[in-house]
């Protein structure tokens, strides 16, 4: 039988998905918990434009995030930090911190999480990180980090 998922199933789907699976699960487990319901040719067209609608979307925010990428990538952010004599930092510079002056420096708004630095940053110097805008695209930078 073949069922529209309303609703994340473990080991069987995640909501939205077509899945084929037996008679008796559907009716004794999905349909009662209101975990799935069947799909009848009016629901797979409502599904197949649901999905379809998804997939613009989608399509739409991956070339937005290549336009970024290209207005991104080589790109310097330059974080001042109090350091001591040997260029050794007060603290860190944080993913948050890249983020936030990211934003101010370039008018691109990132979430911290999408921040990939190899290293912590401890010193004074450059080290390149990635932004990942979107799922496969990424913008490599440099950070810069200067005594105050």
């Amino acid at each position: 039988m073949k069922v529209i998922l309303k609703k994340d199933v473990n080991k069987i789907g995640a909501a939205g998905e077509l899945i084929e699976t037996s008679d008796g699960y559907a009716r004794n487990f999905l349909f009662p918990k209101g975990l799935a319901e069947e799909a009848t040719p009016e629901r797979l067209k409502e599904w197949q434009e649901r999905q379809s609608a998804k997939k613009k979307k989608d399509e739409k925010l991956k070339n937005e995030a290549r336009e970024l990428q290209k207005r991104l990538s080589g790109k310097v952010v330059r974080i001042r930090a109090s350091t001591g004599e040997t260029g050794k930092l007060f603290g860190s510079v944080t993913a948050a911190a890249v983020a936030e002056n990211l934003a101010a420096q370039h008018s691109a708004s990132v979430d911290k999480r999408d921040i990939r630095m190899p290293d912590t940053v401890k010193q004074t110097g450059n080290y390149t990180f990635t932004v990942r805008l979107h799922p496969g695209v990424e913008a490599e930078m440099t950070l810069t980090v200067e005594s105050e």
